[in-house]
């Protein structure tokens, strides 16, 4: 009654299901309190097993929304195989629009392997990684700037030291077809959805579709459109559900988000102004933008550097920042 994860899942009924995970929290209004994760659970006979997560920070709304209108459209005819789908998976950073839990103010993507007797997010990280992951054959996390950053819609993966998964991972990342896609080196260790993916010792790939704590038909269509294109790449959709008359998909630019030097951070409290646009090509010495100072009205602007060449990835879309805020990030060229 008061530890674990209870999932009423047969991950071998075949069909639709579309239910609840209930993990138990008491709080002060309510002793018995569970907090009801929606998931869906699709199978129909023998095949790739594939989960499918969103909301993993709850301002990231592309593939939230992606997923729900996925399981509203799918039916088992469409699917060889599995899909299970969890469209708001940290549903209190979800409900309260947060990056973070407002129950323990947790990271669900910095929480794995997580702890089965620990806070929320913890004990939400622990199931999808001992178990969830474990009954799939590949796990695909879309996510987004949220709140106070702007991305380039991309592909991302993790690189793996087993050859074999991370040629697949990558060959599933040019399958979403977006332009760019970018190899960041974290090790098997990262406390990430792909870190879980990495334990398990399955294929994964992420994506980051748009920012802002919002919607365009832009992103959503991009992120229908990688969705379809994974899944019928892994065998288990024969046709488009999200995008039927989808745009012929991009040849993906390799990135690498492998250096420090790549990321310009706030050293001080400032407004930050930026030179560059999302996707823009930059050079080394090339100015990214400047921090103001609208307490000190006499002090110079200063200008801000770029320390490599590539493309710029995501952008603070706050203007005011703090010491340590990430302003601009940049992938090179591999």
């Amino acid at each position: 009654m008061h530890t674990g994860v209870f999932n009423p899942l047969d991950p071998e009924q075949d069909g639709k299901v579309v239910t609840h995970l209930s993990l138990p929290y008491s709080i002060d209004r309510s002793p018995y309190y569970q907090i009801k994760i929606p998931i869906c659970h699709i199978r129909n006979g023998d095949g790739p097993r594939i989960l499918l997560m969103a909301g993993n920070h709850g301002d990231e709304y592309e593939g939230e929304l992606t997923l729900l209108k996925f399981i509203q459209r799918l039916d088992p005819a469409d699917v060889n195989g599995t899909v299970t789908i969890l469209p708001a998976v940290n549903l209190p950073a979800v409900m309260a629009a947060r990056r973070r839990s407002p129950l323990d103010d947790g990271n669900l993507n910095r929480a794995f392997p997580g702890d089965p007797k620990g806070t929320p997010t913890e004990r939400i990280a622990h199931f999808i990684e001992t178990d969830l992951v474990r009954r799939h054959d590949f796990l695909v996390d879309l996510h987004s700037g949220g709140t106070s950053m702007a991305h380039l819609p991309c592909g991302l993966i993790e690189r793996n030291v087993d050859p074999v998964l991370h040629a697949r991972s990558l060959e599933a990342m040019q399958a979403l077809g977006l332009s760019y896609g970018f190899i960041a080196d974290n090790g098997p260790e990262t406390p990430t959805s792909i870190g879980a993916a990495f334990r398990a010792g399955i294929p994964s790939v992420n994506g980051e579709f748009g920012g802002g704590a919002t919607v365009t038909p832009e992103t959503m269509r991009l992120t229908g459109e990688a969705v379809d294109r994974l899944l019928m790449h892994q065998g288990v959709l024969n046709r488009p559900i999200l995008v039927p008359d989808a745009a012929a998909p991009k040849e993906t630019v390799l990135l690498g988000l492998d250096r420090q030097n790549l990321f310009i951070y706030a050293l001080r409290e400032a407004w930050f102004e930026p030179a560059v646009v999302l996707g823009e090509k930059v050079n080394a010495g090339q100015t990214a933008g400047w921090l103001h100072d609208l307490k000190e009205i006499s002090r110079p602007a200063e200008a801000l550097t770029f320390e490599d060449d590539g493309v710029v990835l995501a952008l603070r879309l706050h203007t005011h920042c703090q010491a340590g805020d990430c302003l601009v990030a940049v992938g090179r060229f591999l």
